[in-house]
């Protein structure tokens, strides 16, 4: 993993105590709140329900164990013993006070972590492939790609004020699995002709209040031109992006109502303007960042490994978590294991600080002092021997990580919802849990086999329920908390927005719809391989729709 240079050092250090300052000038009432605010937020702090929220950035997810115990440290002394973490790999604090925060920045400092840009009108952390290096469909590693642009989009001056968030997700596998068609500008490793390795680039995608997947503005940039290009984009969209309406901010309207042609065009035009000497990236900087994430020296092993095999003979519940948190390695003998951070009827991504201290050991021990954050809020250890699957496992047992459910329908993601969010209208936490309680029995989660669930409690979809199998979506209505369910979203290759099903219901009736909708999945359904999307691609969204119907009678009958 990159480590940072004395440039970066000093970058952080500075920053540290500039927003000391002004955290000093917040308290003594020198700084309103409304001159604070966009002081704070390009500091990743939020003012959330309760109490401030910090967002720690940990770019394209990867961090060591060092860092990692810095996090529960952190947690331990300044929160409440916990973190979140989020869709964007990112890890939260919830219960933070403002006179803290400044030493907690200096804390992620000392571990060459920071909270820079992780929230604020500019470009957020830059997420990647979370099994980058591990994946046996890879081109390339995404992630010195993904270090390239943070390098160079870190307080970038004419970058820091832009109309809208921006985000940047790159993946270099065949598979997509950082969900680059619903990002501002979406990058994938591709190869041309000729055989060299340049870049696809998307632009245009998003989430929220009106989502849309990304349009292709070029099936092949050279590498070295990649950040004269993303350039060409930003200014096109800083000049362009509406800033008088903040609903019409996201540069995926600025394409929509421009169209995908003359978004390119102008793009392409700002592009061959550009002077591009100055920043086009050399051949020695590229290397110099890659070496950062030369794979490790891995020693080829037997497969398939005796020890796990006569283990999962001998252990029912190592069975089964083998089945669904191991996934294959690059190199014979070793799996990235999938640590879900979602335990039956608990929130969705929160891990307590000694279950932190017990990730960071086991990457010690087991992964090359190497963990991954994953959108879907879990956490990768991803160098692992086989051999030491089963001594793992007994660890995460005992530290209530050892759920065998990865992209299993209990597999939720979920926004923290109006339990802490000021812009939520509804809860999302509590839904998941529910859900969660309806289908705990693995044996039941096995049958149903994949199938994600993603919660959101606004129209923000920080919860990403357009691109869920069965996405929940709660809002307020006449003073109800009030949910609306689809179906069919999918992040991947095939990328698809989930269309609604029908009318909202009340946050009572939500568990039992789900299950309702599952029930007619697996009574449709053409065999056990046939998976929800399949089904659902087959058979149309008609045959579930009595499913919520009859929920939603049931709960206005007793209203």
């Amino acid at each position: 993993m990159y480590r940072y240079d004395e440039f970066d050092e000093q970058l952080v250090r500075e920053r540290v105590e500039q927003f000391r300052g002004q955290v000093e000038r917040r308290l003594d009432g020198s700084l309103t709140e409304d001159e604070f605010k966009p002081l704070r937020l390009m500091n990743g702090l939020y003012l959330q329900l309760h109490a401030y929220m910090l967002r720690v950035a940990i770019p394209y997810g990867t961090l060591n164990s060092a860092q990692m115990r810095q996090l529960a440290l952190i947690a331990e002394r300044y929160d409440r013993g916990y973190g979140h973490f989020t869709t964007r790999q990112n890890l939260q604090y919830n219960w933070l006070k403002l006179v803290d925060v400044p030493d907690i920045l200096g804390l992620l400092a000392d571990v060459g972590m920071h909270a820079i840009q992780t929230s604020g009108n500019c470009i957020r952390n830059v997420t990647a492939d979370h099994f980058a290096g591990v994946a046996a469909d890879e081109i390339e590693d995404p992630r010195p790609t993904a270090e390239l642009i943070r390098q160079w989009s870190t307080l970038h001056p004419e970058f820091e004020y832009l109309p809208r968030k921006f985000k940047i997700a790159v993946t270099g596998a065949e598979e997509d699995r950082a969900a680059i068609s619903v990002h501002d500008i979406g990058i994938r490793i591709v190869t041309n002709g000729e055989g060299e390795v340049g870049y696809r680039i998307l632009v245009g995608g998003g989430l929220g209040r009106t989502p849309m997947v990304g349009k292709t503005v070029r099936d092949f940039l050279p590498r070295a031109e990649l950040l004269d290009y993303l350039q060409a984009i930003m200014r096109v969209y800083n000049r362009h992006g509406r800033r008088d309406n903040k609903y019409k901010a996201r540069i995926k309207i600025l394409v929509h109502e421009l169209g995908a042609a003359e978004f390119t065009a102008q793009v392409e035009e700002e592009y061959r303007q550009l002077e591009r000497d100055g920043i086009a990236v050399a051949r020695a900087e590229l290397e110099r960042i890659a070496q950062y994430f030369a794979p490790p020296r891995l020693e080829e092993r037997a497969e398939p490994s005796d020890t796990l095999a006569e283990a999962r003979a001998a252990d029912p519940a190592l069975e089964l978590f083998a089945r669904h948190n191991l996934v294959p390695h690059r190199v014979r003998g070793h799996t990235a294991l999938i640590v879900s951070v979602k335990p039956i009827g608990k929130p969705p991504g929160d891990a307590t600080a000694e279950q932190m201290r017990v990730l960071a050991d086991l990457a010690e021990q087991y992964s090359q002092d190497e963990m991954r954050i994953t959108h879907m809020q879990n956490v990768i250890l991803p160098h692992v021997r086989l051999d030491d699957v089963p001594a793992i496992h007994e660890r995460l047992l005992e530290a209530g990580l050892a759920e065998p459910n990865a992209a299993l329908i209990t597999d939720i993601i979920a926004c923290p919802g109006m339990d802490y969010c000021a812009l939520a209208t509804a809860r999302s936490i509590p839904i998941a849990e529910d859900i969660q309680r309806v289908f705990a029995d693995p044996a039941r989660q096995a049958e149903i086999g994949k199938l994600s669930i993603k919660i959101s409690g606004c129209i923000n979809a920080c919860g990403h329920h357009h691109v869920g199998n069965i996405g929940i979506l709660g809002l307020e209505r006449m003073g109800r908390e009030n949910y609306q369910i689809t179906l069919g979203g999918d992040p991947g290759n095939a990328t698809a927005l989930g269309e609604r099903l029908g009318p909202g219901i009340d946050a009572d009736a939500v568990p039992g719809a789900i299950e309702a909708i599952v029930d007619t999945y697996l009574q449709l359904r053409q065999g056990p391989e046939e998976q929800f999307l399949q089904t659902l691609a087959r058979v149309g969204h008609d045959p579930f729709k009595p499913a919520l119907e009859a929920k939603k009678e049931a709960a206005d009958a007793t209203a």
